[in-house]
């Protein structure tokens, strides 16, 4: 890269360093600035003797040259000592001009905007001056235009494709936001908004039989006690996008969907239901922890789904591996609907399906609906596998 770039650059100086097209066009522009000065160079010594200016010419396009390609934190002023020393040459020998070209796109990506069409002013000035110089001051219009029109084209191009860049940065910026916000919003919803749910009716129910039945109330306040400790890690988990507590250390799938089972069938009749499961085929070993963790909470928002508005008593999680792709059908006996007709109800309530149909489509999967009133419900999804 060019001297300008140091420690001092900004984060969007990294961001375009980071980008490949933006490191083909610095490359390009500086090697275009080592053949103009070159050529120019030589264009001088063809044409002029060694006595008169030659060895100053021939000093300063040296240090020009070292001075383009000598690193330092302090970009303002290398920028300056830059064209200085061009200046200088272009008084002593007009057809250094052109080198002025590279030098627009230099200093539009050194200077804020307007200090950088200030620079472009004055470059264009003395390049104009100096093509005056060379054409012996007969009046050519296109010594006049040319070198404005150029100047006013790489600006424009320069100054669009950099808008076009900060645009796409910005989208990118807002989708990775949207996406951060999504995968927050499911995760509250099959973990915290799960929790929650069972902790109001829980202390309800213990806020009921209080005084009749102490022994049942002090059990439900200790579960509910057991799930509140246990959000509350899943929430310190999913903030750090860390995989579910019921995955740490390796924890098997199959595993994780018998514990998930066994807390939804406790017994309590607060809030439990009885859940079933039950694997088929020969698991896959190593399951992707993406998959692992999707499938996870898919279970823990569908069953939140099935307590909240199913009203069922049992339900089923089956998890089936076939030989190239993983399925999950999660049953239940409750109320169903009619799939067809089915939209997210206001209030926020209805979130499950398609943050269930959202973490399915990440991976490439499908959701597949099977429902009909007062029939129950049955959730498939299912993951493609890679295999090796």
């Amino acid at each position: 890269m060019a001297a300008y770039d140091g420690d001092v650059r900004t984060g969007k100086e990294r961001a375009v360093e980071q980008d490949p097209d933006a490191r083909r066009l610095a490359r390009v522009m500086h090697a275009a600035f080592f053949a103009l000065l070159g050529a120019s160079l030589v264009r001088f010594l063809l044409r002029h003797p060694w006595a008169e200016l030659g060895p100053w010419v021939v000093g300063l396009s040296a240090a020009l040259a070292v001075l383009y390609v000598l690193p330092s934190p302090r970009r303002l002023a290398w920028l300056g000592t830059v064209v200085a020393v061009w200046v200088v040459l272009v008084v002593l020998a007009p057809s250094f001009a052109w080198c002025a070209v590279p030098l627009f796109y230099t200093g539009l990506r050194t200077l804020p905007p307007r200090a950088a069409l200030a620079l472009v002013v004055l470059l264009t000035a003395f390049v104009v001056a100096a093509q005056l110089r060379l054409s012996d001051g007969a009046l050519d219009p296109n010594v006049l235009v040319a070198p404005p029109a150029v100047a006013a084209i790489a600006t424009a191009v320069f100054l669009h494709t950099r808008r076009q860049a900060d645009r796409l940065a910005a989208t990118e910026r807002r989708e990775g936001t949207l996406a951060e916000r999504q995968r927050l919003s499911m995760e509250i919803h099959d973990t915290l908004a799960q929790g929650l749910s069972s902790l109001r009716m829980l202390l309800q129910a213990a806020d009921r039989t209080w005084d009749g039945d102490p022994a049942t109330a002090r059990r439900h306040v200790r579960t509910a006690a057991a799930i509140a400790e246990r959000d509350l890690a899943e929430a310190r988990r999913f903030v750090h996008d860390l995989a579910p507590a019921d995955l740490a250390g390796g924890v098997a799938l199959e595993d994780a969907l018998a514990a998930l089972a066994a807390r939804e069938s406790a017994g309590d009749s607060a809030v439990g239901f009885a859940v079933a499961f039950r694997v088929d085929g020969a698991p896959v070993t190593a399951l992707p922890d993406r998959v692992r963790s999707a499938l996870l909470r898919i279970a823990q928002g569908a069953l939140a789904n099935v307590r909240e508005h199913a009203g069922a008593t049992s339900a089923a999680l089956t998890l089936t591996y076939l030989d190239d792709q993983v399925v999950l059908d999660i049953a239940d006996d409750g109320r169903g609907f009619d799939p067809a007709r089915h939209t997210a109800p206001r209030g926020g309530r209805g979130h499950g399906l398609p943050a269930i149909r959202a973490r399915a489509e990440q991976l490439g999967g499908t959701l597949t609906i099977e429902s009909a009133p007062d029939e129950g419900t049955v959730l498939s999804v299912s993951i493609p596998l890679e295999r090796s």
